[in-house]
């Protein structure tokens, strides 16, 4: 469960902010006229502080409670600007494209891969093969993962590598979400900023795929839940 004790507002108002930043094109600033216009006078600067403090923590909580996804996985990555310069969104759906698991990252190399799939299987049944384009980076990482379970005597546990991109297309149609979100933020100034953010709008992003609780519940009740 998560602790709101301390907070000036009522849970559900900081909430409600959090969940219409992630899930519709609005700025702090039509945030705030949002959040006035239903009685709540908080200023944009508190608007961020909810947004970084309590996405990721609603996140991570998600990952836990999310539905099963397959074993046939979808990998690629996409661009976020931050502070004028790239950093790398990596993002896993299933064939039939059910978020797996997403991660923010500075760089894109091997290292950021390899972590990526150590997350994602953490927190998913080990997937049987996995679909990437022709990214060396990505195709060394999951070979990492390969071979720890290699010297580790799991001989079962091999994740079948395909780098074929037209079979990628799902998770490459699965960013626009995030991109459409994304776009008229123009940009984060931090990563930090960047990464709860992510975070949050993956949430929204999973809800309307229907991967968290029944489906006749509304996303903002189930948003409100995973948060205890």
């Amino acid at each position: 469960m998560i602790s709101f004790k301390g907070s000036h507002y009522p849970k559900v108002a900081i909430l409600y902010a959090v969940f219409f930043y992630v899930r519709y094109s609005v700025s702090y600033r039509d945030l705030e006229e949002i959040m006035q216009e239903r009685w709540v006078e908080v200023d944009h600067a508190t608007l961020n502080r909810w947004v970084e403090k309590y996405a990721p923590l609603i996140a991570a909580e998600a990952k836990k409670q999310k539905r099963q996804v397959g074993t046939s996985w979808r990998m690629d990555e996409t661009y976020i600007k931050v502070k004028g310069k790239w950093v790398y969104q990596y993002r896993a759906v299933d064939k039939q494209g059910k978020t797996v698991d997403f991660m923010l990252s500075e760089t894109r190399d091997e290292e950021a891969a390899t972590r990526f799939f150590e997350e994602a299987i953490g927190n998913n049944i080990l997937p049987e093969k996995v679909v990437m384009d022709k990214s060396g980076a990505n195709k060394a990482g999951l070979t990492n993962i390969n071979i720890c379970h290699f010297l580790s005597g799991c001989w079962l546990s091999f994740i079948d590598i395909l780098q074929v991109k037209y079979l990628n297309n799902v998770v490459e149609q699965d960013h626009r979400f995030i991109k459409r979100i994304t776009k008229p933020m123009m940009g984060f100034k931090a990563f930090r900023s960047a990464a709860a953010t992510l975070d949050g709008i993956e949430v929204a992003h999973m809800i309307r795929k229907r991967q968290m609780g029944q489906e006749s519940v509304p996303a903002f009740r189930q948003f409100m839940e995973l948060a205890g």
